[in-house]
């Protein structure tokens, strides 16, 4: 590649010139010049290679990877919390109490019983965090949100395609993740719960709450993402500096926030999903056409409007912590991303 040779002969020249220049203070300034000139190629490369904050597409999809199951393994307890509190009392078990939820798993079940179905999570949540943050950083270039100053509404579109690419990997996993979780689930694991819904179900029963998600998802990441990037740039003023420590507490501050927002606004949604995903299962009710207005309705009807708001105090919970978990791991791994890309950039010269 005529780019990459011509960077690694600039960066051999550099470090003779610079080497000679200890001998002969006469070729300093020549030495300033050829390296204003290699900054100049390296910058060049960068752009021809269409990076954008010095991370290739597969970065941003390692570092969203890496952040997303952090988030998940750290905080999966009170997601089974969560679905618990959400599912009706009677065959699943399910109370509608974060403390009485907790004490029934602790109690029947143990420590272990928080973490059922972790490994489905595992398995949707590195994939699809990684669709999530590089379709996000992709977007959010090409709608101007990286410009200077504040841009919601790029910020927003950004999230939204983000989600629709994350959830068509995370559903399936995310069905079979919840299905675990009931308290008397019958199935025995990941795969066994696999393939008795192929068998039952086919394919489509992957995918049953996929709309739903969406639709949960979008104003979800809509409100998170917008949130952040404002929270982020109104706290990044108290921390002008912008050092390491100072760059996590930011992203920590704006990362719950945005989770605990989000959150709360799309809990009716959420209910619906789970309620979808984990239909039929040890007598829970079915649904004739898997539609929001179906499930909604017969919410509403058997158990009256304050149902479709069960399981917000776990799902804040779950969120706020999560958000600030993932974006700090994430613009971590983003940064020991960039700096090894400028070692590797100067030690290929």
């Amino acid at each position: 590649m005529h780019l990459s040779e011509g960077m690694a002969e600039t960066a051999s020249e550099l470090r003779e010139r610079v080497s000679l220049a200890h001998k002969s203070p006469s070729t300093s300034y020549s030495d300033l010049e050829l390296l204003s000139s290699f900054k100049d190629k390296v910058q060049q490369a960068k752009e021809d290679l269409h990076l954008h904050d010095g991370l290739t597409f597969g970065q941003y999809m390692l570092a969203g990877s890496m952040a997303g199951i952090v988030e998940h393994v750290a905080m999966f307890p009170v997601d089974t919390l969560k679905t618990r509190v959400q599912m009706l009392s009677g065959p699943c078990g399910s109370v509608h109490s974060l403390s009485k939820a907790f004490y029934s798993v602790m109690k029947t079940e143990g420590p272990s019983g928080l973490y059922r179905g972790l490994g489905a999570m595992i398995l949707g949540a590195g994939p699809s965090h990684a669709a999530y943050f590089a379709v996000y950083e992709v977007c959010k270039e090409k709608f101007g949100g990286n410009k200077p100053g504040h841009h919601p509404f790029a910020h927003m579109a950004a999230g939204a395609c983000a989600t629709v690419a994350s959830d068509a990997v995370l559903t399936p996993m995310d069905v079979v993740k919840q299905r675990l979780q009931l308290s008397k689930s019958p199935y025995r694991g990941v795969w066994d719960c696999v393939r008795r819904m192929l068998r039952d179900d086919g394919l489509r029963g992957f995918y049953v709450s996929y709309k739903t998600t969406v639709l949960m998802n979008v104003p979800f990441v809509g409100v998170h993402f917008a949130t952040y990037e404002a929270a982020k740039k109104v706290l990044s003023e108290f921390f002008p500096d912008q050092a390491s420590e100072e760059r996590l507490i930011t992203h920590m501050l704006a990362g719950g926030t945005a989770g605990a927002l989000a959150s709360a606004v799309t809990t009716p949604l959420d209910v619906v999903k789970t309620r979808l995903q984990c239909q039929g299962v040890c007598g829970a009710e079915r649904f004739h056409s898997n539609s929001i207005r179906e499930v909604v309705g017969r919410i509403i009807a058997h158990e009256g409007p304050g149902a479709l708001f069960r399981g917000l105090k776990p799902r804040v919970l779950f969120h706020t912590p999560a958000a600030a978990i993932s974006w700090s791991t994430y613009e971590g791994a983003k940064a020991f991303l960039q700096r090894w890309n400028e070692r590797h950039a100067y030690d290929s010269g």
